[in-house]
């Protein structure tokens, strides 16, 4: 009895138990269920993750290429640019280098005028006194062998001898109107020759001995202040003074020229120049002034191309805006 007892309490447990387990494993299975459904939506995701940091990639890739080649672009262009500056920087270069080398040949041009002009008047000096001097043997009476008579005619009376004429009385101090030295002056008093003096300067001048013109330009300024060729001894010790850098100096020449002998050949030349060392020397509005002046005065002259080329290079209009 205790045993069929005893069995039937262990059956009881064992069903039970069974059912315990049954109860126990069926949660255990929903949960393994949703465990797994969780891990391949965490797969999913992944996978998600995984293509899109593909796709930025690929994205970051291309945006990578296109900076690239946009910092190319940008390197070509800026060398492209600076080729196109130093291009026309060496045009200017070769522009103003020309404008020096016409300027220089104008200026030759001008000088080889001066000459002639010199030499011209020379000329006509020496004309003049062969002149007199051929008016003074045909003044003289005739001499024995021209003036034979006849026989039995009566001699010929020579001609009455022309009464001198009074020397022109020089002045006191000083050079005459013909660039001569006065009568009378003892030989270390007498100034030099104009034309001759005029002349050895621009000879050294253009032989680049530049001390020495300086000197032969002021000693024809000194003895002939008021003849053309001292404006013209004024301009060229402006050039020396510009050539020399000493700005100042050459401005106050090219003043001399322009004040002192408007007409002088040269004064178109002084106008360029002195435009030219006021812009070198800072003071920019001066100088093209200076330069608007001289088209203004000059328009047909070489210098007067010189400038508009000049205030063209400096961005500013040849004439001044009303």
């Amino acid at each position: 009895m205790q045993k069929t007892h005893t069995m039937g309490y262990r059956l009881i447990a064992t069903a039970v138990l069974a059912a315990i387990f049954l109860c126990a494993s069926a949660p255990a299975r929903a949960a393994s269920k949703e465990i797994i459904q969780l891990q391949e939506q965490v797969q999913q995701l992944l996978d998600n993750v995984g293509t899109i940091q593909r796709t930025l990639d690929s994205r970051l890739s291309v945006i990578q290429h296109l900076a690239e080649q946009t910092a190319d672009d940008a390197n070509r262009m800026t060398a492209s640019v600076t080729a196109l500056q130093q291009k026309l920087s060496a045009q200017s270069d070769a522009l103003t280098s020309k404008m020096d080398a016409a300027a220089g040949q104008a200026q030759s041009l001008n000088d080889s005028v001066d000459e002639l002009k010199s030499r011209i008047t020379k000329l006509d000096k020496s004309i003049q006194e062969l002149q007199t001097q051929l008016q003074n043997i045909q003044a003289q009476p005739g001499s024995a062998s021209t003036t034979s008579t006849m026989p039995g005619a009566p001699a010929a009376q020579p001609a009455p001898a022309p009464a001198p004429t009074p020397a022109p009385v020089p002045a006191a101090n000083g050079p005459s109107a013909n660039g001569t030295a006065p009568a009378g002056a003892s030989p270390d008093s007498q100034p030099p020759p104009l034309a001759e003096t005029f002349q050895a300067g621009l000879r050294d001048y253009n032989a680049a001995k530049y001390e020495v013109a300086a000197g032969e330009f002021q000693d024809v300024i000194h003895y002939y202040p008021q003849d053309d060729l001292a404006g013209s001894s004024h301009f060229y010790l402006g050039e020396i003074a510009y050539k020399g850098l000493r700005l100042t100096e050459a401005v106050k020449s090219y003043n001399a020229v322009l004040e002192g002998f408007p007409g002088n050949s040269k004064a178109p030349a002084a106008q360029l120049r002195k435009g030219y060392a006021l812009i070198e020397m800072n003071r920019k509005e001066a100088g093209i002034h200076e330069l608007r002046t001289l088209i203004q005065r000059h328009p047909q002259t070489a210098e007067a191309a010189q400038a508009r080329t000049k205030l063209n290079v400096l961005g500013v209009k040849p004439s001044a805006a009303h």
